[in-house]
């Protein structure tokens, strides 16, 4: 069975051929003496670079700025690109712990950190407003994986995001 060809067991099965398959690279940088970050995502099909872009914010960490950038990146996805296969790459470990291991249990504490401790006060989640907004976009968006890529090590698509953040931080 060819690329783009129905299934005849799955009716509304579509095999998608690589170039189908939007990779976006999305990163934060910030500034802690300007307390101000930026962010910046980068969409690729194929080998083809089809839309970046970047924006500033006050903020308190570099954790919320690599947030606000999948967040973003979501945002776009949802708007642009339903119901395609996407790769959201982060050089960010807190990002890719938070979609795929974390946000689930954190929606069900009620967007709180719970201890073992039963008589431990619940801690709120740092950057739980982003969270949710990113929690509800991934929900929409199932087609969409979540991966890790080392930063600076050559990929173009993290290093163009890199430099749009640390510009858009300026």
């Amino acid at each position: 069975m060819g690329a783009g060809i129905f299934s005849s067991k799955l009716s509304a099965a579509y095999v998608y051929r690589m170039t189908d398959i939007f990779h976006i690279h999305a990163d934060g940088s910030f500034d802690i003496d300007a307390r101000t970050g930026g962010w910046a995502f980068v969409v690729h099909q194929g080998h083809r670079q089809i839309y970046a872009t970047s924006g500033k914010a006050a903020g308190a960490s570099n954790n919320r700025f690599e947030v606000l950038a999948a967040l973003h990146a979501l945002t776009w996805v949802a708007a642009e690109a339903q119901g395609h296969p996407v790769t959201l790459w982060t050089d960010s470990r807190h990002v890719v712990e938070g979609c795929i291991r974390w946000r689930a249990i954190w929606r069900n504490n009620g967007w709180k950190r719970i201890t073992a401790n039963a008589h431990a006060r619940r801690r709120a989640i740092p950057d739980a407003d982003i969270w949710q907004r990113l929690d509800s976009l991934l929900e929409r968006c199932p087609q969409v994986t979540v991966e890790w890529c080392k930063g600076h090590a050559g990929a173009t698509g993290n290093e163009l995001a890199d430099r749009l953040a640390r510009y858009a931080a300026r």
